[in-house]
Order: structure tokens, then C-alpha cells, then sequence
């Protein structure tokens, strides 16, 4: 056992030291079930999201209860990723650095390995680099569908996947995620973003139509819109990540019907350092939670979370005069944003039977933290 962790297999939920990144294995369960079933029943290949939490041992679960493999955004998290036995990988992302491709066709021996491109620079760079490493990947053309990153015009798309093939590629599909549509509170606001992009991914596919080739794969949806994915007709693989943890800022989205309810599974664990007649504090600062989502939500207590710096959180009543917590009790804090909260931690503790009475059954390693690259 790694001394850095928080605590070890066998401790009781009490002896976790803090600040801790918690799952409560029961509630992550339910939600990788709920998922994996949604997908199957409507015939849909399910790929997640690496990107969200980083770990090896929570691929493998969310591949052996169906997903065809993972997302990554970056190549050093699949780098991390498959050294640590994940094999069939992608990098929905684009990458055009000489170098970084030249480890990323390394990777490809090794691996089954996917990536998008949106411009002809970056598929003559990919196409050298596997050449000369001898190596094979599939490509996914990305459109832009409404977050206006990353991406081509659909329109533009059946040139560019000819170009694919021109360089002796694999054409795999398209990419077709909308980022700007997750956290639109309002379900009927989602499902008009993502109507307006199964749109533009009919008009990409007619276009690859056009150049005279035929589009295998649609691919992207995200967790707070892969309903409407999947009820479009149009997509064939769903990307979501966060789902199987669960988040503030997601957890504010207005319920989509006729889509399964996830709960939290991601928790701070905190202690209070600290007591003022009218607040108190906790050992949970920005160090511990991301904050590009807002603050925590504090879980099942009438409390309201307040900045208090790199170290510190500050709790105060959320009606005035409410009972604060004691001098050195546990508060549990749900993060405002899952995905960099995982990236500022080394360990995940995994606890059985809630986080009441709960066991700690395993510390998996937090493998691509840090994996900017």
C-alpha cells in the first residue's frame, strides 16, 4: 500500500484521513448499470469518458460491463491508460505536434488506437508517423456541432475524410460532440441543441456521401444530452464520463425524460479545522476540489460552502441560525466539477456500505493524473 493514500483496505469510513477523494462503490455501480443497460437496449455501442477519472481499475469495470473501450482527450493519459492493460483506446481529440505523434504511433503497436483530426496538416503529420513507426490507427473526422472548438463544417467533412484515405488511413466516422450542450439547465434547451446537431451530422454524412465514401460510425454524446443521442437516429456510440461519478454542476441539470437518474459517487471527505460562533471550517480548500463549476455542494446538511482559499473551505448555515458542525466531524462535500477534481488527487478510496458505516474495500491509483500532455 502506497503510505500516501488516505487510508487502507479493511478501514473503517471514520479513519480516512482528509481530505480524501472518496467513491461510494455502491452508488458508482448503480450508475455504471444503469448506463451500460440504457446503451445496450437501444443497440448503441457505449465508449466513456476517460478523461473524468483517469484509472485503469474503472476502465476495466465500465469495460466489463460492456463499453467497447474508452475516450481520452490526451495522449498521455491513453499512454497511462495502456500501460496499465487498457487496449483498445481514443483519443477524441485532435494532436498535430510531430513529437507527440511520433510516441503516439509507438502507442498504436501496442494498442487499438483511435484519434480525430480536423485539418489536412494534421493527417499528413499522422499519416508519416504511423508510416514510419509501421503502425495502424482508425480516424475519426470531427464536425463541429454547436461548441465551436474544435472541428470542420459538416459540409467539409467528406473532403477531409477523403483526404483520410488519400494518406492510406482508416476512415472510422465521425466525431460529433457538443460540449456547450451538457450543463443547459433546461432539458427542452438540450434537446433542441442536440437536434440542431444530429442536423449537422446528416449534412457531414451526406457530404462524406458526396466524395463518394460512406461514414462507418457517428460518435459523441456527453451526460447531460446522450438521451437525446441516442433517440436521433443518427449516432452510433456514446462518450459520456461523468455519469458514473456524478457532479454538482450536473446534478443542477433539469431531469431528462425518459433517461436513467444518476447519483452522486464522487465525494471530498473533509474535517472541521476549525469553529467560529457563526461558521466553520473545513481542511478542503481549492487544492482538494476544482472550482471552474463553482463550489461544492456540502451532502444531506443544510450548510452552504464558501471560499476559504488553497486550504481552507468555509461552512455557514443555510438558513440563519442552523446548527453548524462540530470541532472535528466529518463533512462530505460533492465536487462542482468531477473531472479536475480527479486530476488533483493521487488515490481514489473506495468505500462499501456508504459513507455512513461504510468499509474501505480498495486505493486504486489515479493513473493519468497529471497528463496535461
Amino acid at each position: 500500500m502506497n503510505p500516501a493514500a488516505a487510508a487502507q483496505v479493511g478501514d473503517p469510513v471514520a479513519a480516512i484521513d482528509t481530505p480524501a477523494l472518496v467513491i461510494d462503490l455502491d452508488a458508482m455501480e448503480r450508475n455504471l448499470s444503469a448506463m451500460a443497460a440504457f446503451a445496450r437496449e437501444r443497440g448503441l455501442r457505449l465508449r466513456p469518458h476517460a478523461k473524468m477519472h483517469k484509472s485503469a481499475a474503472i476502465a476495466k469495470l465500465q469495460i466489463a460491463a460492456g463499453a467497447v473501450g474508452v475516450c481520452v482527450q490526451k495522449l498521455g493519459e491513453a499512454q497511462a491508460l495502456a500501460d496499465a492493460g487498457i487496449t483498445d483506446l481514443y483519443i477524441s481529440n485532435e494532436i498535430v505536434a510531430e513529437s507527440k505523434l511520433t510516441h503516439l504511433a509507438a502507442l498504436a503497436g501496442r494498442v487499438k488506437l483511435a484519434v480525430a483530426v480536423d485539418s489536412v496538416l494534421g493527417i499528413e503529420r499522422l499519416a508519416a508517423a504511423l508510416k514510419a513507426a509501421g503502425s495502424s490507427a482508425d480516424v475519426f473526422v470531427e464536425i463541429d456541432v454547436g461548441q465551436g472548438r474544435c472541428g470542420v463544417a459538416p459540409a467539409a467533412a467528406g473532403a477531409l475524410a477523403h483526404q483520410v484515405v488519400a494518406h492510406g488511413l482508416r476512415f472510422a466516422g465521425l466525431q460529433a460532440y457538443h460540449g456547450r450542450a451538457q450543463h443547459l439547465r433546461g432539458a427542452d434547451a438540450r434537446a433542441a441543441a442536440i437536434r440542431h446537431a444530429a442536423m449537422l451530422v446528416r449534412a457531414a454524412q451526406a457530404s462524406i456521401t458526396s466524395a463518394g465514401m460512406r461514414c462507418p460510425l457517428v460518435t459523441g454524446a456527453g451526460s447531460g444530452s446522450f438521451a437525446f443521442e441516442a433517440a436521433s437516429g443518427v449516432y452510433d456510440e456514446l462518450q459520456c464520463g461523468s455519469y458514473l461519478f456524478m457532479d454538482r454542476d450536473y446534478a443542477d441539470n433539469e431531469a431528462t425524460p425518459n433517461a436513467p437518474a444518476f447519483e452522486y459517487a464522487l465525494f471530498v471527505k473533509s474535517l472541521v479545522m476549525s469553529r467560529g460562533a457563526s461558521h466553520a471550517v473545513v481542511d478542503a480548500g481549492h487544492k482538494a476540489h476544482a472550482v471552474d463549476s463553482g463550489l461544492p455542494r456540502v451532502w444531506q446538511r443544510a450548510l452552504v460552502f464558501a471560499n476559504g482559499g488553497d486550504e481552507h473551505g468555509i461552512l455557514t448555515p443555510r438558513v440563519a441560525g442552523g446548527a453548524l458542525p462540530g470541532l472535528g466531524e466529518t463533512v462530505w462535500l460533492v465536487p462542482g466539477h468531477c473531472d479536475p477534481t480527479v486530476n488533483l488527487h493521487d488515490h481514489y478510496i473506495a468505500v462499501r456500505g456508504g459513507l455512513a458505516q461504510g468499509t474501505v474495500e480498495a486505493v486504486w491509483t489515479i493513473d493519468a493524473r497529471g497528463r496535461l500532455r
